[in-house]
């Protein structure tokens, strides 16, 4: 498709990320970061980078090794097939996620 000089292009960040060619999986929630994807679009990217993005990474880190050790039984208590994903807005993600352990 032609896109001319001045014409307007809505970006969707609900897809970004999501591209099957750039990501193995990309539908799947891959909390161990087995798939090594480090050029997503989740801090900006280019000038636009967050500056921030290392620490947020640090923190997210420590928080989620912390919690599995601590709870170390914390399951999902629903089928991801059954948790309600949120496709009505410009962030895309869950509205709830039920857990147990």
């Amino acid at each position: 498709m032609t896109i001319r000089a001045g014409e307007g292009v809505p970006a969707l960040s609900n897809t970004a990320n999501r591209d099957p060619a750039a990501f193995d999986a990309p539908d799947e929630f891959d909390i161990a970061g087995g798939r090594g994807a480090r050029n997503h679009l989740g801090s900006g990217c280019g000038a636009h980078q967050c500056l921030g993005q290392n620490l947020a990474r640090l923190e997210l880190r420590i928080v989620f090794d912390t919690l599995f050790r601590r709870v170390p039984r914390l399951r999902p208590a629903e089928l991801v097939e059954e948790l309600p994903f949120k496709s009505d807005g410009q962030v895309y993600g869950l509205y709830e996620m039920p857990v147990t352990w």
